[in-house]
């Protein structure tokens, strides 16, 4: 199944670093840096890497990598380095339009041979490692886990930060279809128009309802979530749910919940390729900031047998 639900950042590369640099040196290229950048002197930034790099980032990918940076970001205004990450000197950086993290590598003839660009993230936001509030599964009758677990080959989720615990979750028949006749249609998909429920008690801090559902098999890499809810329990963990159908929601931003509480319909909006629930827990409402938080349901059934306190894993079948 080709069902994605990722968040795209600007640039990530980075080459093998050799050996950790001096501050002063980091500084000196990092005030290069910023100064180049500003400038729009690409053929210059492009001189300051190594040999690797220029490899890795030809002048022609150089060039179209920052100009794409400058036009949806704006200018550097700020680089205040905030520590090492092995042998990156990370820098908080303001942009006119963004906050990121410039990670920079410097070898030690002091070109750069690693760089990394990401959203910024505070260190002093909370990162616990499970949900504390008792959840119920959000749906009823039994769906499959598709996606979901610790490992790659359990959940390919495990390779975003904010979504590394999420599940992708679908309806299937005996037969271990999740469609019937051709699947052609959103309405030939078991999970399609699915209720949708609270697991618990919580307040809607975000609810996006006026995206269409995509045709079976293609996929809207735009709005990547799609239509979405996003509750915040008084634990102040953060529910995600993804690709309602479209114009379902029955809940707003700012509205207090119950448990049990209708949500919405499953659809099959954003970036997804058929109609499933993409769920995880984050311990921020921001995405780009978020870490994900491991997931575990109160009571539920899990193959049939009655489970506690258990996060499911790919291939469970699980119901209330």
């Amino acid at each position: 199944m080709k069902t994605h639900y990722c968040l795209l950042l600007l640039f990530i590369i980075a080459i093998n670093a050799f050996g950790q640099s001096e501050k002063s040196t980091n500084k000196l290229i990092a005030d290069k840096f910023k100064q180049d950048y500003n400038q729009t002197a690409y053929d210059s930034l492009f001189s300051l890497f190594s040999p690797e790099m220029k490899n890795a980032l030809p002048l022609d990918k150089t060039n179209q990598f920052f100009s794409s940076l400058m036009s949806s970001t704006g200018k550097i205004t700020h680089m205040q380095f905030v520590k090492y990450e092995e042998s990156y000197a990370s820098y908080k950086t303001n942009f006119d339009r963004a906050l990121f993290a410039v990670n920079i590598s410097v070898d030690d003839n002091g070109k750069i041979n690693g760089l990394f660009v990401k959203p910024f993230k505070e260190d002093n936001l909370p990162k616990p490692a499970r949900n504390t509030t008792k959840l119920t599964l959000p749906f009823k009758g039994s769906w499959e886990v598709f996606w979901g677990g610790d490992t790659k080959e359990q959940n390919y989720h495990v390779e975003s930060e904010a979504q590394k615990n999420a599940f992708d979750i679908l309806v299937f028949d005996k037969s271990g279809r999740s469609f019937k006749g051709e699947g052609k249609s959103n309405e030939d998909y078991y999970a399609f128009g699915k209720e949708i429920f609270a697991p618990c008690d919580a307040e809607v801090v975000t609810a996006i309802d006026g995206i269409k559902d995509n045709v079976p098999g293609e996929m809207n890499s735009f709005n990547v979530g799609g239509n979405m809810v996003i509750l915040k329990t008084a634990n102040n963990e953060f529910l995600v749910f993804c690709h309602f159908r479209h114009s379902s929601l029955n809940v707003r931003e700012g509205q207090k919940v119950k448990q049990g509480e209708l949500l919405g319909l499953c659809g099959n909006s954003g970036h997804s390729s058929e109609p499933h629930l993409h769920f995880h827990i984050q311990n921020v409402e921001d995405m780009d900031k978020a870490t994900g938080v491991k997931c575990y349901f109160d009571k539920l059934y899990v193959n049939d047998q009655l489970k506690t306190d258990y996060s499911p894993v790919k291939g469970d079948v699980i119901h209330q």
